[in-house]
């Protein structure tokens, strides 16, 4: 068990930069005071946020640990916690968090967590880890010491995550996993959650000022006019389908965002499965926010530019609300094919910053440096 001095337990929270490190100070603030509280028996905590990289170069959860051991030595730490929001796996599974007592060491993979309420879920989970490494252990028969697994509460609060055997002894004792489509989903929310959808939209810049300039056109082309007059609502739909399919389908190939493993085993398999899936939803989910975009923008055009008696000579139809909506809606799924051609001129390495969180865009550069792409 971690040795404490003076009655004073130090937490380091050791969190990958950008969004970890930023779930990890907000929690510092508050920590403290709640780990006391929980702890009881006078004990005190003294909570610190240290940002490093300490994924770089590596997915494996036995390195991961040895790295945190080493950077816990070199510090004054009883308790280290580290923060990544990269999904990790081991012997198949998709790992939630790892524990080593004699060192006092665990390692949280944050998607792993889903993507709502994951700062309250991240802090519950960093104070049962922290006041499980700093209970007291029990001892075998033969001396050995024996890790305490966290409290029947953590399973059930964040389920599906549930215990595991540890298959790497010298580096964890304790291991909790997620498993079944329940968990898979919830690693998928957390992965696309890191990736942060929205900021895809200021990120395709171009693609958007082709989109807009294609919507302000055919907002005042009496053809689309006519089309849009006459189009049912399961056509509309289809064009929304389509539009966005074809958005999202031109973003990933052209800047190369699909995942290609240079691995054939089954587990690479899937672990390129599910970062594909975190692909596809993250953009989906930006396109999708463009598209409610322009479509609020075409309608405040639209109120501005068109006349009544010059829509009804062409298309013999008056200009109400309906007709407003379904222009707009049909000039929507226009100008969203417009940004997919405009998508074209958008660097590469802008859609990838924007598409993905800072931990996934080093381990896609480190995997092309690799394969010497």
């Amino acid at each position: 068990m971690p040795v404490t001095s003076q009655d004073v337990t130090v937490v380091a929270l050791l969190a990958d930069p950008d969004a970890p490190t930023e779930i990890a100070q907000r929690m510092a603030r508050t920590l403290p005071d709640r780990l006391a509280d929980k702890s009881g028996q006078g004990r005190r905590f003294d909570v610190e946020v240290i940002s490093e990289p300490f994924t770089s170069g590596t997915e494996d959860p036995p390195t991961l640990m040895r790295r945190i051991k080493d950077r816990g030595s070199t510090e004054n730490w009883d308790i280290v916690v580290a923060l990544t929001d990269l999904p990790l796996h081991s012997h198949g599974c998709k790992l939630a968090v790892d524990l080593n007592h004699d060192h006092g060491l665990a390692l949280l993979s944050l998607p792993s967590l889903g993507g709502l309420r994951l700062q309250a879920r991240a802090r519950w989970a960093v104070e049962e880890a922290v006041l499980g490494l700093a209970g007291p252990h029990t001892t075998g028969a033969e001396g050995s010491s024996r890790s305490q697994p966290l409290p029947e509460p953590f399973v059930h609060r964040l389920a599906p995550v549930h215990p595991d055997r540890s298959g790497e002894k010298e580096t964890d004792d304790v291991r909790y996993v997620v498993s079944g489509p329940r968990g898979y989903l919830r690693v998928l929310a957390g992965m696309v959650r890191a990736n942060r959808p929205w900021r895809l939209v200021p990120g395709l810049s171009k693609a958007l000022a082709a989109a807009l300039a294609t919507g302000a056109v055919a907002t005042v082309n009496s053809t689309v006019w006519s089309l849009a007059t006459y189009l049912s609502t399961p056509r509309l739909v289809t064009a929304t389908i389509g539009s966005v399919a074809i958005m999202i389908g031109w973003l990933i190939v052209d800047a190369n965002l699909w995942h290609r493993s240079p691995e054939s085993s089954p587990e690479a398999r899937q672990r390129a499965a599910l970062y594909n899936a975190s692909t596809v939803v993250t953009v989906a989910i930006g396109v999708l926010v463009c598209y409610v975009g322009l479509m609020l923008i075409n309608l405040v055009w639209a109120l501005f530019v068109l006349n009544d008696g010059v829509f009804a000579s062409m298309t013999r139809a008056p200009l109400h609300a309906t007709e407003y909506w379904t222009l707009t809606w049909f000039v929507a799924s226009v100008a969203t094919v417009g940004g997919a051609l405009g998508s074209g001129l958008e660097n590469d390495e802008v859609v990838r910053a924007a598409a993905y969180s800072k931990r996934e865009q080093e381990r896609r550069r480190a995997l092309r440096d690799d394969r010497g792409d």
